[in-house]
């Protein structure tokens, strides 16, 4: 695996070099469905690629028995089902050495010892220097027990600028409020410093996403009209098509606005919304993005109920198929209020976004899988091409596709050919597949390749974890004060209930058909 420079494509063109570091991928519940399906095929195709240092390797540590041969043939059918490149036998003959395994209880001191044991026995073995990314793919409530037996066991290290560096990546959910996620917070501090802390958020790490900086501050003719004056509003949509599945011990007991909308999309606003950074520093972009969240608008009091629609999906026709309602759904109380469905409009305000609804809807058993940023604005003045006041012209839109087609679009008005004067919107589209003849990295890959190389640009800081719950707790107050028995609900296959319509209807606009 030869050592590839990693652009990271945030700094693209910036005389800024991050490279990923030798080191050891330890995965905390390295048996389990996300390494399978996610983990371990991001790390094969990043050696694939050429992109990890030669000096790297992986040990996944979990309670699952097996052993090293085990644990590879586990990664070999993950990869064959899940990988975006196809299993050479070639490369991966020369790949699976690098995966090991060890066997263990994550509150068992032993197991602790004995993976410090083997991680530096790996380190001698394919000459590492001691540099570990610890990766916690388990569920939230063993990441206290895990990092304190990390931090006894020695395997923390200082941040010191001499000693081998340790990291440690914390999968969502962090809490379920903002009292639980300061305690997840405090305990991650008690035991490694914040810089160490890598709080993923795969939406981050898609290829659109990340060119939302690109596109704003790379491209003269955007951000001069990237404000009040020329935008009349924004739309943020996260459709899932699949219902609550397997998931639903977890999904009951958190709902749409904890599982979207507090860990993917206002990070997404984040981006959208932000001040032009002065630098391509991790740290000025997690402030300018942090100052949006200082921004929010709370929604509360007598605007609760014009701000914000929450709905479950019933019974309905989805491709082809009668599909339950989310009560009758296996693992779901049949008297549940939980929402698989929230709309909300907010305002961000400062001098940028004045007066700019912001609306944003996600939902399951939606009609199609789709994520989608779009940018309206203005519209042009009632005259010349728009004086027709029974046809008006319809707006320019923006809108960034962030799955599954990934790329952005842009509406404009023109004439139609012929000799009679008619305008008609067109799309100039752009699309990553078609330009660039290639399947995207998954985000897991990028993401895993910035840890490495130390760049924190695309991961949550604390204050940006509790500043969001802040926000979402105010909504979810409202609805526990409220003691309802009863929430709307819309038929599976759809885009939503007439109330998410009625909201951004009042405002004499209406949801984007994607």
């Amino acid at each position: 695996m030869p050592d590839k420079h990693y652009d990271n494509p945030l700094t693209a063109g910036i005389n800024i070099a991050h490279a990923p570091q030798p080191c050891t991928l330890v995965i905390f519940g390295g048996g389990g469905d996300l390494s399978r399906r996610k983990l371990l095929p991001a790390v094969f195709n990043q050696a694939l690629d050429g992109e990890l240092p030669a000096n790297f390797a992986v040990l996944g540590f979990a309670i699952e028995k097996m052993d090293d041969a085990g644990y590879r043939e586990f990664a070999r059918k993950g990869i064959e089902q899940f990988s975006r490149q196809a299993l050479d036998p070639t490369f991966w003959a020369d790949f699976e050495p690098r995966l090991h395994y060890l066997e263990g209880s994550m509150d068992n001191p032993e197991a602790y010892a004995q993976l410090k044991q083997r991680l530096d026995d790996i380190d001698a073995r394919f000459g590492i220097p001691g540099n570990r990314v610890f990766y916690l793919a388990i569920p939230p409530a063993m990441i206290e027990t895990c990092v304190r037996q990390l931090k006894a066991a020695g395997l923390v290290m200082p941040v010191d600028g001499h000693s081998p560096f340790s990291r440690i990546i914390v999968e969502k959910p962090i809490g379920r409020d903002l009292e639980s996620a300061r305690k997840v917070n405090a305990t991650l501090s008690e035991n490694f410093d914040e810089q160490q802390i890598y709080r993923i958020d795969h939406y981050l790490g898609k290829e659109t996403v990340q060119n939302i900086l690109a596109m704003r501050f790379g491209n003269a003719i955007f951000e001069p009209l990237w404000n009040s004056k020329h935008i009349d509003h924004v739309q943020i949509t996260v459709a899932e098509e699949e219902g609550v599945g397997t998931r639903a011990g977890y999904y009951d007991k958190a709902g749409a606005l904890r599982d979207m909308i507090q860990n993917h999309i206002l990070q997404l606003l984040t981006l959208i919304a932000m001040e032009p950074p002065w630098i391509m520093d991790a740290d000025v972009i997690r402030d300018h993005r942090q100052d949006i969240l200082n921004c929010l608008r709370p929604i509360t009091g007598e605007n609760f109920d014009q701000s914000v629609v929450r709905a479950q999906y019933g019974p309905g026709f989805h491709h082809g198929e009668d599909v339950p309602g989310y009560r009758r759904e296996v693992g779901v109380a049949q008297d549940s209020v939980t929402e698989t469905y929230v709309a909300l409009k907010l305002f961000i305000d400062n001098w940028r976004w004045a007066g700019v609804p912001f609306y944003i809807r996600t939902g399951k058993r939606m009609p199609k899988r789709a994520s989608e940023i779009a940018i309206q604005f203005k519209s042009v003045p009632p005259i010349l091409f728009n004086a027709d006041h029974d046809q008006p012209l319809e707006p320019n839109v923006l809108a960034l596709s962030i799955q599954p087609n990934e790329g952005l679009s842009l509406r404009i008005a023109t004439k139609l050919p012929g000799a009679k004067l008619k305008i008609f919107p067109v799309k100039m589209d752009f699309r990553y597949g078609s330009t660039f003849g290639e399947q995207s990295p998954e985000a897991y890959e990028r993401l895993l390749l910035d840890v490495m190389a130390g760049d924190a640009t695309l991961f949550m800081r604390r204050d940006a974890v509790e500043s969001s719950w802040a926000w979402v707790d105010n909504i979810l107050n409202n609805w526990s004060s409220s003691r309802t028995r009863w929430i709307p609900e819309y038929a599976a296959g759809t885009w939503g209930p007439l109330e998410a319509d009625r909201l951004i209807e009042s405002d004499n606009r209406k949801w984007r058909m994607l």
